[in-house]
């Protein structure tokens, strides 16, 4: 009895580890999977540009959405932009003011439980910001203005971006800003944004069983959201930039998603470009303002697009613009912000209510849980 008694305690102890860890991957999901809402607060008019409001389909959900169109509406290439985590179609605006310079129809939206949408019941993940980014993108190409796309989006949204380019070969280009590599990578990345006093040889696997279990509601797997396996199945013309100041997605996410894209064509003589765009001093957010970043951008799509204009006078024309985050609206991740790092946080995930779902918002406050790490700022 006292050799089984024994067995049973030394059974209990090897146990408890791996119960605190799943314990921590169901409250890292109900505090990460669940964005703060923040509606649009201003339309492309208040910046000069013409647009036509319009709604996407994505899997039954309306994403409300804007077209802008470029010269008078004649017809050419086009951008989906995709913006990122808590963010909002007008967000991208800035965007969208440089790229109507250089003579590029636009349509942005708001990712599913974002911006004006509601909230969602499962926690939103890279999954859904490709399957919607996908639907704007088969939305653009029905629009008679438009004779071509591509896709740009922004950190979670450049995930989105890659996706959808994966997903459909008529994607005639892809640009990722401060794009993670993949899932494991980021929910690693956001330990350390949280302050969270976990050794590698402990984070890792952590982060292993903590994505897996954040995945697991809506039934996606690794592979099939990783911008890094995705960007290998696209053989379209890509371009990456991000920030060597970025703090939040480092650059080496970018060196990765680059390494792919090039190994997977290899092989190929006459392969599309893979292009990479290193902004100095450039954090994780708004490298729109820097006339390199625009020139870059503008010039890669013309180049890629055919026009309107060539790729010189194309950069030009969006290097001269002024894009300017929008005042006011760029408020900081208060999920990062308000936790209280280190052990305090991890603490939480043993108090009461730190695995409970959000209950359901009407409005765009925050869920009010405050129990494990939250995702990286995406702006």
């Amino acid at each position: 009895m006292g050799t089984l008694r024994r067995a049973g305690i030394a059974a209990a102890v090897a146990a408890a580890p791996l119960g605190l860890a799943y314990r921590f991957a169901l409250a890292y999901r109900v505090r990460a999977g669940y964005p703060r809402r923040n509606p649009p607060q201003i339309t492309p008019a208040d910046l000069g540009l013409p647009y036509e409001s319009m709604l996407i389909e994505s899997d039954g959900i309306a994403l409300p959405a804007w077209f802008i169109p470029a010269r008078g509406g004649e017809r050419g290439p086009a951008v989906v932009l995709v913006h990122g985590w808590e963010s909002a179609r007008d967000r991208t605006l800035p965007m969208a003011v440089f790229l109507h310079a250089a003579g590029f129809h636009c349509l942005t939206f708001d990712v599913r439980g974002h911006g004006a949408n509601g909230a969602e019941d499962l926690p939103l993940s890279a999954g859904e910001f490709g399957r919607d980014a996908l639907a704007a993108f088969q939305a653009i190409l029905e629009q008679p203005e438009v004779s071509a796309a591509a896709v740009s989006g922004h950190s979670m949204g450049g995930i989105g971006a890659i996706l959808a380019a994966a997903a459909d070969p008529r994607v005639a280009a892809v640009v990722a800003t401060s794009s993670p590599a993949g899932p494991y990578r980021l929910t690693r990345q956001t330990f350390r944004l949280a302050r969270l006093p976990i050794p590698d040889p402990i984070a890792y696997p952590l982060a292993w069983l903590t994505t897996r279990v954040y995945l697991r509601p809506r039934g996606h797997v690794v592979a099939d959201i990783s911008a890094t396996a995705a960007i290998a199945r696209y053989g379209g013309p890509v371009l990456l930039a991000h920030g060597d100041a970025d703090t939040v997605v480092p650059a080496s996410h970018m060196e990765r998603l680059a390494a792919a894209a090039r190994a997977s064509r290899a092989d190929e003589p006459d392969a599309a470009p893979v292009e990479t765009l290193v902004v100095p001093g450039g954090a994780h957010s708004w490298l729109y303002e820097e006339p390199d970043y625009r020139r870059a951008v503008a010039a890669f799509l013309a180049g890629a697009l055919g026009g309107p204009f060539d790729p010189a006078t194309a950069g030009d024309l969006a290097a001269a613009e002024q894009a300017e985050r929008i005042a006011d609206l760029e408020a900081q991740f208060d999920a990062v912000k308000d936790s209280p790092g280190g052990l305090r946080t991890l603490a939480r995930v043993a108090l009461p209510g730190a695995t409970r779902l959000p209950r359901p918002r009407d409005d765009a406050s925050p869920t009010g849980q405050d129990d494990a790490p939250a995702p990286a700022p995406e702006r």
